[in-house]
């Protein structure tokens, strides 16, 4: 992927995505991390059309800045210039669960393995864009590290794969056991501390056409020196208020989004996962969950 006049023109899953940026760092992140997906011609119509630049005046040269902006507003203070790039995904974040309301939009990781989608809700600090990365390294295919988008008529999960983000402890833990990983450099000193971005596998770009069919949800948690625990949350009414706060447009959606909501968890089994940094033991169990779904439906 190249800027062409008038920036870069890209699309994401069901999205457009239109970037124009003069800062060389956001220019260099996409052309790697964005390289898989398909550029489009620049009169296409853009369904997110975002500027990641420098503000004007001292700002520019004195304690250096970067402002977002979707179409001309800027919902965003500035941040750091060195934080440029991660503004840019954290900004697209942003658009996709404010605006995009013909899906239900849950904040949760989401991967695909033999047709089976496994939804991984959770807080900051629960282990879930780890436990992500390593499943997208590792065979899965990524639809999303952060928003999952379930379709308001099928209940199909629509993949939206993008850079997977990483931090702190997190970064050398993947690097260190796929070495193979394509990162954005490190960006420190940000609100969530040192972030990386780490780049889709190409077959899960090539595939994010292709809708999942949401089986399992999992709620990961990661802590350290303690012991691995799988338990089923039979109670669907439970998951039913834990994944409602986690889903950004709810609210917006009202009867609609119950609606949409209640037949997600009716169709789903839930389970709670404690693992203790054992990545190869948690994506194992995560498989077998898979598999056993698949020996029950069939």
């Amino acid at each position: 992927m190249q800027m062409k006049q008038g920036g870069y023109v890209f699309s994401v899953g069901p999205f457009v995505i239109r970037l124009q940026t003069v800062i060389s760092t956001v220019g260099d992140g996409v052309e790697l991390l964005y390289q898989d997906y398909p550029t489009l011609n620049q009169e296409v119509f853009a369904d997110f059309y975002v500027r990641i630049f420098p503000p004007s005046g001292l700002r520019r040269f004195w304690r250096k800045q970067v402002l977002f902006a979707f179409d001309q507003f800027q919902p965003f203070k500035p941040l750091p210039y060195a934080q440029a790039l991660p503004f840019f995904e954290w900004g697209l974040n942003w658009c996709i669960s404010g605006y995009a309301h013909q899906f239900l939009i849950i904040h949760a990781a989401v991967l695909e393995k033999s047709g089976s989608a496994v939804v991984l809700p959770g807080e900051p600090g629960a282990g879930k864009s780890t436990l992500c990365a390593a499943m997208t390294l590792s065979g899965w295919r990524l639809l999303s590290d952060e928003l999952t988008l379930i379709d308001k008529n099928t209940g199909l999960i629509i993949p939206v794969p993008r850079p997977v983000s990483l931090k702190n402890q997190s970064i050398d833990i993947i690097k260190t056991r796929f070495p193979e990983a394509v990162f954005s450099p490190t960006v420190d000193d940000t609100l969530k501390g040192s972030v990386a971005l780490m780049k889709p596998p190409t077959l899960s770009v090539l595939s994010m056409n292709k809708p999942a069919k949401p089986v399992l949800v999992v709620f990961p948690t990661y802590k350290e020196n303690a012991s691995f625990l799988l338990e089923h949350k039979a109670q669907k009414a439970e998951a039913f208020m834990q994944l409602a706060p986690l889903s950004f447009n709810y609210p917006v959606l009202g009867g609609e989004g119950f609606n949409v909501l209640t037949r997600f968890v009716e169709n789903s089994e839930f389970y709670s996962l404690q693992y203790n940094g054992d990545l190869p033991r948690a994506i194992s169990t995560l498989e077998q969950l898979v598999s056993e779904h698949h020996e029950f439906a069939g």
